[in-house]
């Protein structure tokens, strides 16, 4: 209820009748809480590892997995044909080839993901069947925050991992959207001509709220994740004399061993 009532007011006053204002409005708190995250914190100060960039990427590989299969299948709904874009915003391809860059040729049998991206993938996938209105407010939150934010997260990403070129990072670029603030423009009017009851509308902004909690749930749990493999590796060092382990091993067993220990659930696409 009280998201709701954020939805219709803004401090600047009344909101207006646009659903892209609309959601914008009712996610306000819930964008600023994901921005400051401990996992997004440490990118906005260009302090993300290679550790931490690799495990985002196999839970953004699943969520975006999810997202554009369910999008792809409703792409004749009346409200997701009109923001349907797969030529300019399709990301699984760009992650597949970032997912090869950091773990090889077989990095499908390496992915691993926390509880919480499994949950919000199951959550794409079960509107997708029932309630394909309610894409909108997951294709929104995900697609224009990685317009907003990819050149500048990009850069940050190339920066903090040391890459001399643009491989691993492809993640961030979208070579079908020649200037992202128009593109965005063109989305939101896209997305204000969708037809929507009253019941729809206010589902789509409370979908929008679970959207932004999910990845909120979703950078805690990885975070969570790679504080116990942090902590399992340093042990496993110490007590394993006379063992010289690979790193990725060290990342491997750290991170199974965290997933148990946080109580997250994980599996191998």
């Amino acid at each position: 209820m009280e998201n709701m009532k954020s939805a219709r007011k803004d401090e600047a006053g009344e909101v207006g009748s646009d659903l892209s204002e609309q959601i914008k409005a009712a996610t306000k708190e819930n964008h600023v809480r994901a921005e400051n995250t401990q996992l997004m914190l440490s990118y906005q100060k260009g302090q993300i590892t290679v550790t931490q960039y690799k495990v985002l990427l196999c839970s953004l590989y699943e969520i975006y997995t999810a997202l554009e299969e369910e999008l792809d299948r409703n792409c004749s709904h009346p409200a997701v044909a009109p923001i349907y874009f797969p030529q300019e915003l399709s990301r699984v391809e760009s992650l597949q080839r970032d997912l090869e860059f950091f773990f090889g040729s077989n990095w499908r049998k390496k992915v691993i993901v926390p509880a919480a991206t499994q949950r919000y993938e199951q959550r794409i996938r079960k509107i997708g069947k029932q309630n394909p209105e309610l894409l909108v407010a997951h294709a929104y939150t995900r697609y224009l925050g990685d317009l907003s934010g990819g050149q500048v997260l990009g850069k940050l990403t190339q920066k903090s991992l040391g890459l001399s070129g643009t491989e691993g990072i492809s993640f961030f670029s979208f070579p079908g959207v020649s200037s992202p603030n128009r593109f965005k423009q063109l989305y939101r009017s896209r997305m204000n001509s969708i037809e929507l009851t009253e019941r729809e509308r206010a589902a789509v902004l409370e979908e929008a709220v679970s959207a932004f909690e999910f990845n909120i749930q979703v950078f805690d749990d990885l975070q969570k994740m790679l504080s116990v493999t942090a902590e399992t590796v340093d042990q496993s060092r110490s007590k394993a004399a006379g063992f010289q382990s690979s790193p990725i091993m060290q990342f491997t067993v750290g991170v199974c061993v965290a997933l148990a220990t946080v109580g997250m659930g994980f599996y191998v696409l």
